[in-house]
This record gives structure tokens, C-alpha cells and sequence, in this order.
């Protein structure tokens, strides 16, 4: 990836994005990736690259990119729909400069949806990149990084998120706090925030744009035996894929929100 001038004031020199996952919290657990359904795998990977400098991935067996602290990954497949509407509403990145974003994704043809200032007081965009797939950006002027990951926006109903967020905490090991008004969580590498979402009832992720997050898993097949002890059901369980060097498994948060849980893919 080539060094870039971000057109900030006094132009600071940004390093690329580089991908890179943090490492796991005391239950074996970090950020890994948010999985996408697309119809053109070539656009969505154009979006990413030209308008976040994200990096392709560091070996063959899945397609996608990196920021630092997570992947992106892409199925060919059309989706269902935006993810807007669904549990996992969007996702967010911090970026140095919100407005330079914006600008350039506009002049490519994006659209954005919405400019404001966000929860935590700094300004902040929804953009919504090819197969509908909505990202928040957030600017974080100290940043010395084009781009990296930075939440996962879930939408509840009433009450419904301190549900969710404590099974988020018990069973990932995810620190509970707060981001801005929002009650959340942090799991290394990323910010879970729980919001509340208007128009109810609020549908799965399965089969829309964003189809799935997934969390990266020291000690996988033990960490799903212990979620299977404490009742946690598998809709995929434990096994490996050779052909991509990882071993997986899947679940459903008690939601709507479909997780993947992976071992390896730190290496990607």
C-alpha cells in the first residue's frame, strides 16, 4: 500500500491500513471480522480500498480486506437486503478526518446518508458503500491511520439491550461500559454498543449485507464446548477447513444477529 496525504490541517502523514487483529481477552476472545453478502465482489473491494486504503489479505483462501483490528470479508452472494433495520444495524470506523471521507466517497458516486455530530461529540457520517452495506465513520484527529475498526452497532428493543450486552459479557469475556449515552461492551479490537432501535421489530443479519460478525477464538473447540455448557446452542458446530487453515463454528445471539467464531484467521 502506498503512504498517503490525508488533507488535514499541517497534512500528517498517515501510515496504510494495515490489517491486524488485537490480541484475545482473558476468555480467548478478540474482534475478527464482519462477513459480507455481495453481488460484485470487485466493487465492494474497490470501496473499501480506494476510499479506506484497506489492504487485501495477507494470504489465498477468503476474499476480502483488512483495517487494523478487523477483516472484511466477501461472499458472492446476493443479499436480502441492507443491513439497516436489522439487529446489526451498521458498523463504524474511526477515521482523522470525517470530512475528507465524505468528500471523496461522495465524488466517487457514493451516497451519504447522514453528516452530524455523534454520541461521543465529534463529527461523524453514515455512508453507504455498494450492496447497501452501511458504515459509520467517526473522526479521531490523533489518529495516525487512514482508517481503523472501531463498533459494532446492534439495535434492540427497549430493555432488550442490557439483555443482550450481559450475554455478550458473560459469554465472551466483553467488558461492560459505556460509549457516550449507549450501553456497551468491548471485546479487544472493538466497541459492542447496544442501541435502541425505533422502528420495532428489528429482523436478523442472516442473508443481508452484512451477514454475519465473527470473533477471532484461542482454544476454539474448548471455547464451544464451554459456551455449549452454558446452554449456548451451536447452529454450526466446532469443526475445521483445511483449505482456508482456520476451524469455525456458528451461532445465533439471542437477537437475531449471526455470529461466526473462528480459529486462525489472525493469519489472513
Amino acid at each position: 500500500m502506498k503512504w498517503m496525504l490525508a488533507p488535514l490541517a499541517g497534512l500528517v502523514l498517515l501510515a496504510p491500513a494495515e490489517a491486524q487483529l488485537a490480541s484475545p481477552n482473558e476468555a480467548g476472545v478478540a474482534m475478527g471480522h464482519v462477513h459480507l453478502n455481495v453481488n460484485d465482489v470487485d466493487a465492494q473491494r474497490k470501496f473499501w480500498v480506494e476510499q479506506f486504503e484497506a489492504a487485501p489479505l495477507r494470504k489465498e483462501g477468503l476474499q476480502g480486506v483488512g483495517i487494523p483490528g478487523m477483516l472484511i470479508l466477501f461472499r458472492k452472494q446476493a443479499p436480502t437486503g441492507s443491513n439497516e433495520g436489522t439487529m446489526m444495524d451498521h458498523f463504524g470506523v474511526k477515521v482523522p478526518n470525517t470530512g475528507a471521507v465524505v468528500k471523496r466517497c461522495r465524488d466517487a458516486g457514493y451516497q451519504i446518508q447522514r453528516e452530524f455530530k455523534g454520541s461521543e461529540g465529534f463529527p461523524n457520517a453514515y455512508i453507504i458503500g455498494p450492496d447497501g452495506v452501511r458504515v459509520e465513520v467517526q473522526e479521531d484527529t490523533t489518529q495516525t491511520m487512514p482508517v481503523m475498526g472501531y463498533h459494532l452497532h446492534f439495535m434492540n428493543r427497549e430493555g432488550d439491550q442490557i439483555t443482550l450486552r450481559d450475554w455478550y459479557a458473560k459469554n465472551f469475556g466483553a467488558t461492560v461500559k459505556k460509549r457516550g449515552p449507549h450501553d456497551a461492551a468491548d471485546v479487544p479490537g472493538m466497541d459492542l454498543t447496544f442501541g435502541l432501535s425505533r422502528n420495532q421489530p428489528t429482523a436478523g443479519s442472516k442473508g443481508r449485507s452484512v451477514d454475519h460478525i465473527g470473533f477471532e477464538v484461542k482454544n476454539l473447540e474448548a471455547f464451544c464446548k464451554k459456551l455449549e455448557a452454558n446452554g449456548v446452542k451451536l447452529d454450526s458446530p466446532y469443526r475445521k477447513v483445511p483449505a482456508a487453515g482456520i476451524a469455525i463454528a456458528f451461532l445465533t445471539d439471542p437477537f437475531g444477529t449471526y455470529v461466526e467464531l473462528t480459529e486462525g484467521l489472525d493469519q489472513f
